[in-house]
């Protein structure tokens, strides 16, 4: 069985949607690039400080062996603070 994640990733100010911005494409150039990855989403919406989440991995063990790549990540790093509000489907 996989693991879903979805959800919003919500800016409260510009400076926020900023840093999102500027980190965003490696983090999904990365994620697509780890193994277990099916799917890997964060698209903007017609709120320029909202985007949509969605995640698709194999299995728990792909899933959190990304969020372990993550953690230190110059994604996480960047865009430490930011509320995130997701639904994670599939984890035991």
């Amino acid at each position: 069985m996989g693991v879903t994640l979805d959800g919003v990733l919500r800016c409260a100010t510009e400076a926020e949607a900023e840093r999102v911005r500027a980190a965003l494409p490696e983090h999904v150039r990365l994620t697509r690039a780890e193994p277990g990855c099916i799917r890997f989403d964060v698209l903007s919406t017609d709120d320029p400080m909202i985007w949509t989440v969605s995640e698709e991995f194999t299995d728990p063990a792909a899933f959190e062996a990304h969020q372990m790549r993550t953690a230190n990540s110059v994604w996480a790093k960047k865009t430490a603070g930011i509320a995130r509000e997701y639904t994670i489907k599939g984890m035991p």
